[in-house]
């Protein structure tokens, strides 16, 4: 896990570089130097519906955590499909990008290399370099959140495929004909086992009157409403409806690891995003849905299963050292 040094751990000639992950409600930035350690930190709002003012914002975090250091390189992450120059959102469904040139109009406003990435694959890259994944050169991760996003390290190279945006892994289809995804396909991934699935699923629970459902709807505001929040405390409650949801979202995952596992034969599979706060509890169905659907099991190497260790740095962390690495070439 990073270290948070501050400005007083600062060393003369230290190669620093800078990690902006643009969400869609905040757009975090770091600095932070070649062990992964964050030395100084800012978050602002995200202005969502603007993409000159999320411009602006970027550019202006970048001034901030640069004073009084020389910095490498700036690395920005956001979800989407970044093209392979790593120049242009093709396509993020969250902040209504498309085709957007951010990395022209960002190095247009600095002296500093700017590098655009997948925030998934900073994160990957991340948990890789500094967190779970060292040690070993082949990885897959699944960052369940509010979507289920991807990152694939292949023989210690970050997998960005023809056109930059491969490892989209939350969108395989896992349940032919199954729920409409915000893709436009029908059964992906995302749609079973995301953070937003399972609150849909502990809605219906409590809509339907099951009393497997009582203490989610003792959980739910006044008005009725159940937010992840209130889902995670009943899961650290170990209550019986909410563990019987985030084990049937673990099959899910499990189920799509084995499939995956069998075309990119990693080491390790990392599991991060805000589910993965659950720990065991979300790993044990996904191994043990990973071991009842790997193809030819009996004679395959055992992989490794693990938890991410880095929590909401991973993507200021990923993107700033992948930028960095860009620029010396390492």
């Amino acid at each position: 896990m990073h270290k948070y040094q501050g400005v007083s751990g600062e060393i003369k000639g230290t190669m620093y570089a800078i990690g902006i992950d643009i969400g869609g409600t905040k757009i975090a930035g770091a600095l932070v130097d070649p062990d992964g350690s964050i030395i100084r930190e800012e978050r602002v709002a995200t202005p969502a519906h603007d993409s000159d003012a999320i411009a602006d914002a970027v550019i202006e975090l970048i001034n901030q955590l640069s004073e009084g250091v020389q910095v490498v390189a700036a690395g920005v992450a956001a979800a989407g499909f970044i093209d392979a120059e790593r120049a242009n959102i093709v396509y993020a469904p969250n902040l209504s990008w498309r085709h957007e040139p951010l990395k022209a109009k960002l190095q247009a406003r600095t002296n500093i290399p700017v590098f655009i990435e997948n925030d998934a694959n900073a994160a990957g890259w991340a948990e890789y370099r500094f967190g779970a994944g060292q040690g070993v050169k082949h990885m897959a991760m699944l960052t369940i959140g509010t979507g289920v996003g991807g990152a694939i390290v292949v023989d210690g190279q970050l997998l960005r495929g023809g056109f930059g945006i491969a490892g989209e892994l939350g969108h395989i289809r896992l349940v032919p004909e199954g729920r409409l995804c915000g893709c436009g396909q029908h059964g992906c991934i995302e749609q079973y086992g995301s953070g937003t699935a399972l609150l849909r699923a502990a809605k219906e629970l409590v809509e339907s009157g099951d009393p497997q459902g009582v203490r989610l709807a003792e959980l739910a505001t006044e008005a009725g409403e159940l937010t992840g929040t209130q889902v995670y405390q009943a899961i650290t409650e170990r209550d019986s409806g909410a563990l019987a949801l985030l084990s049937q979202l673990g099959t899910w995952l499990g189920e799509a690891a084995a499939s995956l596992v069998a075309v990119l034969d990693p080491e390790m599979i990392v599991i991060g995003g805000g589910v993965s706060a659950a720990g065991d509890l979300l790993l044990d169905p996904i191994k043990k849905a990973f071991d009842a659907h790997l193809p030819a099991s009996a004679f395959r190497p055992h992989l490794k299963f693990a938890i991410a260790e880095f929590v909401n740095d991973a993507g200021v962390v990923g993107a700033a050292d992948l930028a960095r690495r860009e620029v010396t070439k390492q």
